[in-house]
């Protein structure tokens, strides 16, 4: 046996099966991958029969894959303007929404028919999810047991309710991250001791805590080398990973770090879990800058506060089984209902799983101490706080935590460590035993999966499926925009649906459209025959159709009948740099260009030749996030490199 068995045979959490010892053969390593992407592959079936489901987020992401995809086929590597939100005025999405899901959805698009391409971004994130928490399983339980695990997280009700229900694919993808990060976060370094060798197949006794349990010293390494094990890099990769796929998720992670170190910290009664985190957190925050930090230092170039002042986002009507009073509130309520009871049994599961395995002594952990477990523990106890109103003060106090807006998100930190306490709770010692637990858990799976059939898919309306959406695409009808990204003091729901690119009018607040017959709470319709324009203008492009113009360079040429104002179906944004006429327009009525209350940009022309150019610009603060995560990337690479040395010491 080499040393690099041992290690592995020592670390070996409670209730190792004796097949899986070493010298077993190396394929047997990949049974348990192979079975999360089967689990990940049978929780998408029902998509696989009836069609995406069109949860609540389905058309936001769908879109923003369109406009990805059309940027990249312009040359467009990292897109800002999304340009069909806003009946095709556009919006500045990309600037603040971060890229992991749009960008992958946008890649599936490039091999995928559209249909097929949010049900297979639906399976790789399920499988993602089990794979993490597998990984992270793994460092204190056996395969089997790990594998167990990965598999519940799929199937836990958040999971579920997140794919089908809400759609929201960002969020999703902290089944991810958030399992990484406490792998990398919580994984410690141990000096390998001179293990016992198995005796006819037989493990060494197992290293559990609890009542009963074995509780044998380890060595203890120093603190650098506790510290800096080797997991500092990935530890920033998944902090990373969570900030560039959802502004909420990166919150959690960044203050779920912190949590997990400090508690590691003193159950450790070592300073090492904190000074990994600190360096891991620096570098993660570093390397994802190229998007946070433009965001943050445009966040006033929009009205970012809709985020968390709408009614529905405000984390205050969001706690555990509220009610409203407001009719208008009936549906938000429905929905938060659902999340609730879902709060309430994972939460449930979880404390119950691990007082039993706490009265078994079976608790995992892969240094024969109650160091690991306890941060994990501490998890569903500060999401159920959370969850409250009595945690009001908290919300307030922390920079950012209103951005989560749904205290119930926090159940995205909650699905790893209730699968690995349920699996050490139930797994039994019998081998017949076993197979009777894993029977009883596939079972519950398929009931799991039939209700997400039942009750959380989410049947597209006509409308809303794929190819309408497509539809609407090609055609330039464009789609509704998001209040979080549009100007500060504007009402983009007044922006008229059907307008020209440009239509030329004697005031620049001329109203545009007649309020929708059908709908009077929808967005007006324009219409040529209503006489609002004295005159209108194409952009130039190569042919009709959303597509067909560079989105970030717009051009427009013609020749102006009279003076007055061109407002544009283009909504205002201080990147944007126009030029009339070889001339530079600044901001104000006064200096030729100005937003309207709608949003959209009216320019100041006069009667004769048009020749308007509208570029987007980099501006310095996106100069600086590259700048910042380029530099994380390169001390990244050094870390790693003077960890690996340091390893080998």
């Amino acid at each position: 046996m080499d040393d690099e068995d041992k290690r592995i045979w020592v670390h070996r959490g409670p209730s190792s099966d004796a097949a899986e010892g070493p010298g077993k053969g190396a394929p047997k390593r990949f049974i348990g991958p192979l079975i999360i992407l089967l689990a990940a592959f049978i929780a998408i079936v029902p998509e696989l029969f009836r069609g995406a489901s069109c949860g609540h987020d389905f058309d936001v992401h769908l879109v923003s894959w369109f406009d990805c995809l059309n940027a990249w086929r312009h040359g467009i590597v990292y897109p800002h303007w999304a340009p069909s939100p806003n009946y095709s005025a556009g919006e500045p999405r990309f600037v603040y929404y971060p890229p992991v899901t749009w960008m992958l959805g946008a890649v599936l698009a490039t091999f995928l028919p559209w249909t097929a391409v949010p049900i297979a971004l639906t399976f790789l994130i399920y499988a993602a999810t089990g794979l993490a928490t597998r990984a992270l399983a793994r460092l204190a339980l056996s395969e089997t047991q790990s594998t167990l695990a990965g598999c519940i997280a799929i199937y836990s009700g958040y999971a579920l309710f997140t794919g089908y229900e809400r759609s929201a694919f960002p969020e999703f993808a902290g089944g991810l991250w958030l399992p990484l990060l406490m792998l990398y976060a919580l994984r410690e370094s141990r000096v390998p001791q001179t293990p016992t060798e198995p005796q006819n197949g037989v493990p060494p006794v197992p290293r559990v805590w609890g009542p009963g349990s074995d509780r044998s010293q380890n060595i203890e390494p120093s603190l650098l080398r506790s510290a800096f094990n080797g997991s500092t890099v990935p530890l920033a990769i998944a902090l990373a990973g969570a900030w560039l796929s959802n502004l909420p998720l990166g919150v959690m992670a960044a203050y779920l770090l912190a949590s997990l170190a400090l508690v590691a910290a003193i159950a450790q009664k070592s300073w090492a879990p904190i000074l990994r985190a600190t360096l891991g957190g620096a570098l993660g925050l570093g390397l994802a800058a190229l998007y946070w930090l433009p965001a943050a230092l445009q966040r006033n170039w929009v009205d970012v506060r809709q985020a968390t002042q709408d009614p529905g986002y405000n984390f205050e009507n969001n706690w555990l089984f509220i009610r409203h009073t407001d009719p208008a509130l009936a549906l938000h309520d429905a929905i938060n209902h659902q999340a609730s009871w879902i709060a309430v049994s994972m939460l449930t599961i979880a404390i119950a799983a691990l007082i039993v395995a706490w009265r078994r002594g079976t608790l995992p952990s892969p240094n024969n101490s109650f160091r690991w477990w306890i941060p994990l523990a501490a998890i569903p106890f500060a999401v159920a706080f959370l969850s409250f109103p009595i945690s009001r003060l908290v919300w307030h106090a922390l920079p950012e935590m209103p951005f989560l807006q749904y205290p119930w998100r926090w159940l995205e930190a909650v699905e790893a460590p209730m699968a690995i306490f349920f699996v050490a709770a139930i797994w039994p010692a019998a081998r017949r035993a076993r197979i009777a637990v894993v029977a009883a858990c596939a079972l519950g799976f398929v009931a799991a999966l039939v209700y997400t059939n039942r009750d959380y898919f989410q049947a597209c309306h006509p409308e809303d499926a794929i190819p309408a959406m497509l539809d609407s695409y090609n055609t330039g009808a464009g789609f509704e925009g998001m209040f979080e990204y549009s100007p500060p003091d504007s009402d983009i729901t007044t922006i008229a649906r059907g307008l020209p690119d440009a239509c030329l009018v004697s005031a620049p607040d001329t109203d545009l459209g007649q309020p929708d017959p059908d709908d009077p709470s929808a967005n007006p319709i324009w219409a040529a025959n209503q006489n609002s324009c004295s005159a209108t203008f194409s952009f130039t492009r190569k042919a009709a159709g959303q597509a067909s113009h560079n989105p970030e360079h717009i051009r427009l040429t013609g020749n102006a009948p009279q003076s007055g104002f061109l407002v544009l179906r283009l909504l205002a944004f201080p990147a944007w740099r126009a030029e009339l006429n070889g001339q530079t327009l600044t901001s104000g009525l006064a200096n030729a260009i100005h937003t309207r209350p709608d949003g959209l940009i009216a320019v100041r022309i006069e009667r004769g030749p048009i020749n308007l150019d509208l570029d987007w610009t980099t501006s310095p603060d996106v100069i600086l996030g590259r700048v910042t995560s380029c530099t994380a990337l390169v001390f990244a690479a050094l870390v790693a490199w003077w960890e690996r040395r340091f390893a080998r010491r």
